[in-house]
């Protein structure tokens, strides 16, 4: 998607921390606990496959330095820029949520190289961009994107980039608003819970993307230019390439319905599609007749 030159970004909750040389090494129930919170969170590839180390609980900030993204204020710096690109979807989505939901409740996006301390605890980017519900924070080491490109066959657009931001905030929606309470998200399967937790995220991030020019900054001016095709393709190609039965067959070349945790290509393209054509309140995974 492109953002109007001249929006204002300014209000974008991001920031991008400092690399860490390595993750503390704890242990126990607790990281059994966070790497199932994890599992349960991450929009992107089965984890069972790619999982890195999380450890401890607490922190959530690094020792490093923090830069707050001065420098991205207006749509045509989200445009030129990949860190200010997602300071202007953290302001757009911020923005529209508070208008679909009673009493909302800002998320904010960190950006990080290497590993990162969080409230679930410390994790390496082997895990792929997450969304932590203890701080209510997204956590994403953009280099993600790349290997979306390269290793699971996504397009490179920039809706593509903004649909995998769009779900971690969608999970953001769910925990503030209690949808992801009393879910058994250790079961996989293709009707779990979590797949149809992560499949309204999908949706979630799709009635985003349907509303984003209509989303407007302080001063009414739309943070995005209208979707064209080209990028619906592209947030449907993202989608599709994190399916559970695409990285499946990539990496063990058979498909095993019974340890989905995110849903099959197909499923997530079309709950994306639901959420953009027919809004938020189409969304609802969990009483829906089939996936």
């Amino acid at each position: 998607m492109t953002f109007n030159d001249d929006s204002d970004i300014s209000k974008g909750r991001v920031s991008r921390r400092g690399r860490n040389t390595g993750i503390a090494v704890g242990g126990g129930g607790g990281l059994i606990v966070i790497v199932a919170l994890v599992v349960a969170a991450l929009g992107g590839p089965d984890l069972t496959s790619i999982v890195g180390p999380l450890t401890g609980g607490g922190g959530g900030s690094d020792s490093g330095p923090v830069d707050s993204l001065e420098q991205c204020q207006t749509g045509s710096d989200a445009n030129e820029q990949l860190d200010c690109r997602m300071k202007g979807a953290a302001a757009s989505l911020d923005t529209y949520w508070a208008t679909e939901v009673d009493s909302y409740t800002p998320s904010e996006i960190v950006l990080f190289s290497g590993s990162v301390s969080t409230g679930c605890g410390s994790a390496s980017s082997a895990v792929g961009p997450f969304y932590c519900p203890p701080d209510q924070m997204v956590y994403i080491d953009t280099s993600f994107y790349d290997e979306l490109e390269s290793r699971y066959g996504a397009s490179d657009g920039s809706l593509a980039q903004l649909y995998v931001v769009a779900h971690e905030w969608g999970h953001h929606v769910q925990n503030i608003t209690g949808l992801m309470d009393g879910l058994d998200l250790q079961t996989p399967g293709p009707e779990s819970d979590g797949v149809r937790l992560e499949l309204q995220a999908d949706c979630f991030a799709g009635a985003w993307v349907g509303a984003a020019e209509e989303t407007e900054d302080a001063s009414g001016r739309p943070f995005l230019e209208p979707v064209t095709n080209q990028q619906i393709a592209d947030a449907l190609s993202a989608a599709a390439a994190v399916g559970d039965d695409r990285i499946q067959e990539a990496t063990t070349g058979q498909v095993q319905p019974e340890r989905w945790t995110h849903g099959a290509s197909e499923q997530r393209q079309s709950w994306f599609e639901t959420g953009r054509t027919e809004g938020p309140r189409a969304c609802d995974t969990f009483n829906a007749a089939s996936l």
